[in-house]
C-alpha cells in the first residue's frame, strides 16, 4: 500500500513499518498506534476534483485515504454519506450564525460504527479471517455483526448484560454469537481481549486496532465535502472510549495536510456526568483516572478510554474543548432536536447536541460562530429511553367529543 508510509506509537513516538500489528512493540497495549499516510503520493491521484466527478455515494469514495488494498468495494455494505442538515430552527433558537446536524444514525446499521466497522470487515477480508470479534456497549457490535454478515464473515460480540435490547436485537438477527458478560465495560472488554487471544479472530476492538479510527475519519471528509471545503468553526462529537473523535481528528488533519481545506475546525468533546473521564481529566489538568459508568448513555459509558491520546489530541491540537452534561440534558436534546429539526438520535447520539447548547450557555460557543455537530446514532436504538424523553400517548375513546375534551389538540 503505496499510501502508507509506516506508524507511529502515540506513547513512546517510535516509528515502525507498517503491518498487521495493532500495538507498539515497546509500549505493550497502551502503545496505541497512528498510521503515517504519504500525502505527497495520495494527492497525485485524490483531490477535490477526482472526488467532484465520483459518483460512489459512500464512504468507500474516500478509500485513497484507507489502510486497504485497492479492490471493488460495492460489494460491501454502503456505508456513509449520510445527510448534512442546515438547521431550520434549532440553531436560530441557540443564536447561532449557523448550525448543521450531521446524521450518521442513517448508516446502514444506525449508527456511526458502521464506519469502523466496515473499514476492520474489508481489512478482515482482505486478510483471510473467517471470523471479526469485539467487545462493545453496543453500537459498535451490531455495526461489526451486519457489516461481517454482508462479506460472509462470522462473528463472535461482547457486551455488557446493560446493552439495550434493541442492540441486542440487532445482533441476533445478524447471526452474531453473543456473549452477554455479567459486569461493566471494562470487564467485557478483558473478556473478549482474551477469547482473541486465544481463539485468533479479526479483533475490531476500537481502542487497539488503528484502522479503526481511520473508518471513523471519513465523517469528517464528508463534513468537509459536503460544506463545500468550508468546515464550521467548531465540530461536537460525544466522546466514549476516544475513538470517533480521534477519528474526527484525524480526517480534518488529513484534509489540511492535503491542502483540501484551510483550517481545523475546533472540535468539542461531550460526555455525560455520569462517565467523563477525559472531562475530568482536562478539568483538573491530569492523566485520565478510571471512571464509573453511571449514564444512561449506553454508547459512550466507558469508565476506561482505551484510546486517551488520540481523543485528547484531537481537542488540544484543534483548540477546541471538554463539557459535560447531564443525563437530564441528553434526555431533552433528544426531545429538541426531534422537535425542531425532524432528527432522532439515541441518547449517546445527542449527547453532542446537549453539549452544544451548553456551550453556548456558557460562553464557550459564541453567537458569531458556527457549529457541526454529529448525531451519531439513531434513535430507535434504545426505544426505552426515547419514551423517558417524549413521554407516554393521550389515550382516547374512539370519539370526537372524547378528543375535543382530551386537552391534546
Amino acid at each position: 500500500m503505496k499510501q502508507i508510509l509506516g506508524y507511529r506509537c502515540t506513547l513512546c513516538g517510535a516509528e515502525l513499518p507498517y503491518d498487521e500489528s495493532m500495538t507498539c512493540p515497546h509500549c505493550g497495549e497502551k502503545g496505541i498506534l497512528d498510521i503515517i499516510f504519504d500525502y505527497g503520493y495520495i494527492k497525485k491521484s485524490f483531490n477535490r476534483e477526482t472526488l467532484a466527478n465520483d459518483r460512489t455515494n459512500s464512504m468507500w469514495r474516500y478509500a485513497p485515504l484507507m489502510p486497504l488494498k485497492p479492490r471493488d468495494f460495492s460489494p460491501f455494505l454502503r456505508v456513509g454519506w449520510t445527510p448534512l442538515y442546515p438547521s431550520r430552527r434549532l440553531g436560530a433558537e441557540l443564536g447561532l450564525r449557523a448550525l448543521y446536524i450531521k446524521d450518521d444514525g442513517l448508516n446502514p446499521t444506525a449508527s456511526l460504527k458502521d464506519r469502523a466497522s466496515g473499514v476492520a470487515v474489508a481489512k478482515a477480508v482482505e486478510l483471510g479471517y473467517d471470523t471479526i470479534a469485539c467487545s462493545s456497549t453496543g453500537n459498535a457490535a451490531s455495526s461489526c455483526a451486519g457489516n461481517a454478515a454482508r462479506m460472509g464473515l462470522k462473528t463472535v460480540i461482547f457486551v455488557p448484560q446493560r446493552a439495550p435490547e434493541g442492540k441486542v436485537a440487532q445482533l441476533m438477527i445478524f447471526g452474531a454469537k453473543v456473549v452477554s458478560v455479567k459486569g461493566d465495560y471494562k470487564a467485557t472488554f478483558d473478556l473478549s481481549k482474551a477469547a482473541i487471544e486465544k481463539y485468533g479472530w479479526y479483533n475490531r476492538n476500537a481502542g487497539i486496532n488503528p484502522i479503526l479510527t481511520e473508518g471513523k475519519k471519513t465523517v469528517a471528509l464528508e463534513i468537509a465535502e459536503q460544506l463545500n471545503w468550508e468546515p464550521t468553526d467548531w465540530v461536537a462529537v460525544s466522546v466514549g472510549d476516544g475513538c470517533t473523535i480521534g477519528g474526527v481528528y484525524n480526517g480534518f488533519h488529513d484534509l489540511y495536510e492535503l491542502g483540501m481545506i484551510e483550517r481545523i475546525p475546533k472540535i468539542l468533546g461531550v460526555q455525560s456526568t455520569g462517565c467523563c473521564p477525559f472531562v475530568d481529566a482536562a478539568r483538573e489538568n491530569r492523566p485520565l483516572v478510571p471512571a464509573e459508568e453511571n449514564t444512561l448513555a449506553d454508547s459512550i459509558a466507558v469508565g476506561v478510554p482505551r484510546n486517551p491520546v488520540k481523543a485528547l489530541r484531537a481537542v488540544s491540537a484543534s483548540k477546541g474543548a471538554w463539557i459535560a452534561v447531564s443525563d437530564e440534558e441528553i434526555l431533552d436534546a433528544m426531545r429538541v432536536l426531534g422537535h425542531t429539526e425532524g432528527v432522532f438520535g439515541e441518547p449517546a447520539g445527542v449527547t453532542a447536541t446537549a453539549g452544544v447548547r451548553r456551550a453556548v450557555q456558557e460562553g464557550l460557543i459564541r453567537p458569531e460562530e458556527t457549529v457541526t455537530v454529529i448525531s451519531t446514532g439513531s434513535g430507535l436504538k434504545d426505544v426505552k429511553n426515547a419514551l423517558r424523553a417524549a413521554g407516554s400517548p393521550t389515550l382516547c375513546e374512539p370519539s370526537l367529543a372524547a378528543l375535543d375534551n382530551s386537552g391534546l389538540l
